[in-house]
């Protein structure tokens, strides 16, 4: 069975590899799998096959019986979707933007990349300290499609000029 596993809890060393390693246990497969630091918080989400046998409660209380995972937020559902990505989930050109935070930036940039047909295939943004002061780096990893390239990467740019950011763009791999 296809689950949708996403934890929510403080991070700490070992924690990735606790959850992975009790999910091998129960005979899961991982897939399309994220892990992230949100200040002191971590968030572990996957998209799984559980072994056979085991249910999505199961797997939820033997993660919850994990020392890492106690208070955690734990959720465990079957997957109904496709699994697999659509043409929408090809990531073409991973941009990052940084410098100083400006507020509405990511929804600024989310709203040209949709105005072009583009698709946010992952996203992470933070803000990090520096000498001269805060910074902020936003990195999307997205899918553009290719009668829209020129147009859209030329907005983004421009927008994240406009509002004194810094904009590299690499074709994806």
């Amino acid at each position: 069975m296809k689950a949708w596993i996403s934890i929510a809890c403080p991070d700490m060393t070992g924690l990735i590899a606790e959850i992975a390693g009790c999910l091998f246990d129960l005979g899961a497969n991982l897939g399309t799998t994220s892990f992230a630091v949100l200040g002191a918080a971590a968030e572990f989400t996957s998209v799984c096959e559980l072994g056979p046998g085991v249910t999505p409660e199961m797997a939820s209380l033997r993660l919850a019986a994990l020392p890492h995972l106690r208070g955690a937020e734990i959720m465990v559902r079957p997957f109904t979707l496709d699994p697999e990505r659509g043409p929408l989930g090809q990531v073409t050109h991973e941009i990052t933007v940084s410098g100083g935070d400006r507020p509405g930036l990511i929804a600024r940039l989310c709203e040209a990349f949709a105005g072009f047909g583009a698709n946010v295939v992952r996203l992470n943004s933070e803000a990090v300290a520096g000498p001269g002061g805060d910074s902020y780096i936003a990195r999307f990893a997205v899918s553009i499609p290719k009668a829209s390239v020129s147009a859209c990467l030329a907005t983004i740019s421009n927008t994240a000029e406009g509002l004194g950011l810094i904009c590299r763009v690499e074709r994806a791999p």
